[in-house]
């Protein structure tokens, strides 16, 4: 049957697919236009399982807030290619859902994959990007943080996004320090809040590979575990967060600099979300 252009238009502007395969989307179907949507949705598919072996370390990170400010919601839209990732319409994309998981306050990645956008899941929405791109494009990490308040932070053209929650909602002072912690997260990428925070995986791997380096050095077995608890306590120095130097003034740990602010001011939890992860 004849297609006109008109209806090749407004298929591809429901769908963002090229002109061509809109075209025989509606040759396909007859002519009808939601029978049309749903032959383009299984074309994305088809992409997206031609394509399910790529590699697809690139893509966008997005990190939003309640308008209270007490919860927050980061999650990264997967693409292989960082060109595709610059996109300004794959940038709202990402956004979207992320404005999506906000509205309907998503608990976990599979909740947020069943949440609507324009009257089609966002599992359809992102096959159907598969199908107008052709590269992998998936949603990968999502995360969701509560305090008193929270603050997010999205570094290098949105390739980390980081929230971070404190104990106590603030004045402007305090939100101005939350951003710099939540920067100094971006950049710093630390393991846990403090010692306490770190899994004891994390901290048995440490003292193991302490004790093979006071080993390796001729070091007498009967000092090898003080060595190795002495290069852990130096790990913690380094690695988390309050016990990091500062990023903006390197005199200070973060600790002190939470402590200039409320003596009782406390970060309860931190998530970092960055490409490749």
């Amino acid at each position: 049957m004849a297609i006109s252009a008109s209806e090749v238009n407004k298929l591809r502007q429901a769908t963002g697919a090229g002109m061509m395969d809109c075209k025989k989307a509606l040759q396909e179907t007859g002519g009808d236009f939601d029978a049309a949507i749903d032959y383009l949705r299984k074309k994305g598919q088809k992409v997206a399982a031609k394509r399910a072996d790529r590699e697809a370390n690139e893509g966008v990170v997005i990190a939003l807030t309640s308008d209270d400010n007490k919860t927050g919601y980061v999650l990264h839209v997967t693409s292989e290619t960082d060109f595709v990732a610059k996109n300004q319409d794959f940038i709202d994309f990402a956004t979207a859902i992320t404005e999506a998981a906000k509205a309907a306050d998503a608990k976990t990645k599979e909740e947020v994959l069943e949440l609507t956008i324009d009257g089609a899941s966002v599992k359809e929405k992102l096959e159907e990007m598969v199908g107008k791109i052709g590269e992998k494009i998936e949603l990968g990490r999502y995360d969701r943080v509560e305090g008193e308040m929270v603050i997010p932070y999205i570094h290098m053209g949105y390739k980390i996004g980081v929230l971070v929650s404190f104990n106590q909602a603030g004045n402007g002072e305090m939100s101005e320090v939350g951003k710099d912690i939540a920067m100094q997260i971006a950049a710093m990428n630390p393991v846990g809040i403090d010692e306490e925070d770190v899994p004891e995986e994390v901290k048995q791997k440490e003292l193991e590979m302490g004790r093979e380096q006071a080993l390796a050095e001729g070091k007498p077995e009967q000092i090898v575990d003080k060595i190795a608890q002495g290069k852990l306590q130096k790990f913690f120095k380094d690695n988390t967060l309050l016990h990091q130097p500062f990023v903006k003034d390197s005199s200070k740990k973060v600790n002190e600099v939470l402590q200039a602010v409320d003596n009782d001011l406390k970060v309860l939890r931190f998530t970092r979300v960055s490409l490749g992860e």
